[in-house]
C-alpha cells in the first residue's frame, strides 16, 4: 500500500500557494516537505497542521493507492 500526496499539490495549485509557502505558514520542516514530495509518510502531527492550514480534511489531501 503507497500513499499520494497528489490530491494536496493539487489543492495548493488551486489555492495559487506554493509548497515552501505552505509549509511555511503550516509550520511544516524541509524534511517534512521533502518526505511529501516523495510521497512518503508523514507525522500524523504534520497532517493535522496541514488540513488546519488548508481548511480540509485528510480526504483532501491524502490518497492511499495501491495494492499490498
Amino acid at each position: 500500500m503507497e500513499i499520494s500526496y497528489n490530491r494536496l499539490f493539487k489543492l495548493l495549485i488551486d489555492k495559487g500557494m506554493k509548497k515552501t509557502e505552505f509549509a511555511k505558514i503550516a509550520g511544516l520542516t524541509p524534511g517534512t516537505l521533502a518526505k511529501l514530495s516523495k510521497n512518503q509518510t508523514v507525522s500524523m502531527d504534520s497532517l493535522i497542521k496541514m488540513c488546519k492550514t488548508l481548511n480540509c480534511t485528510f480526504d483532501d489531501i491524502v490518497e492511499i493507492v495501491g495494492e499490498e
